[in-house]
């Protein structure tokens, strides 16, 4: 959660990431690709198709006085940022193919485009939030396991497979708000700011 020492108990947190849309094009030929996993990796928890983004920052649960100054921060990253081509690469996992807790589709990313809007909204809210450490890989959550699992003992191609998509234009931060449910979570955009306008 944002560092907030002034916050009041009976403030209700709002769960917050930003993130940049996918074109549902592409979402549905990735949905296609990956579909003979589904049924072979043991206790994996597939994510929906309608929830796939590139997140950028999660912001986790965030007091509603902060909102603004988060939106604030959307707008200027996005004002600094400029569009820019993406496609998907290949599918990989986090940690290690020996200890699997997630699956993800890749983005090429050659300039570093990504990273630097992360960098960007990390120095805009770096007063509440804590900068991301670890290198930012460009990705879609695709399904979690846990525990972790050997992926390599169910689907031992499935690291690094070539799943490329068409090239698509990257132009836009959009602010989520992620509302968690036994039926799976529920994304409603808070607020979309395309690139380079003032």
């Amino acid at each position: 959660m944002a560092r907030d020492r002034a916050s009041r108990p009976e403030a209700k947190p709002l769960r917050l990431f930003i993130a940049v849309d996918v074109p549902d094009a592409v979402k549905a030929e990735l949905a296609g690709r990956i579909g003979p996993f589904r049924e072979r990796i043991p206790g994996a928890r597939w994510t929906k198709e309608d929830g796939w983004h590139v997140t950028l920052k999660f912001l986790g649960a965030t007091w509603p006085r902060l909102v603004q100054q988060v939106s604030g921060a959307v707008e200027e990253a996005a004002r600094r940022a400029a569009t820019f081509q993406t496609r998907l690469t290949a599918l990989g996992v986090f940690a290690t193919p020996r200890r699997t807790r997630v699956v993800w589709a890749g983005l090429d990313d050659p300039d570093r485009r990504f990273a630097g809007i992360v960098r960007a909204l990390d120095g805009l809210l770096s007063e509440d939030f804590e900068p991301e450490k670890r290198e930012f890989t460009p990705h879609l959550t695709l399904a979690r396991l846990n525990p972790p699992r050997d992926i390599r003992e169910f689907a031992p191609e499935i690291v690094g497979m070539e799943i490329p998509s068409a090239d698509f234009e990257v132009q836009r931060l959009v602010l989520y708000r992620s509302h968690l449910s036994p039926h799976g979570a529920k994304y409603e955009p808070l607020l979309a700011r395309p690139f380079g306008v003032p």
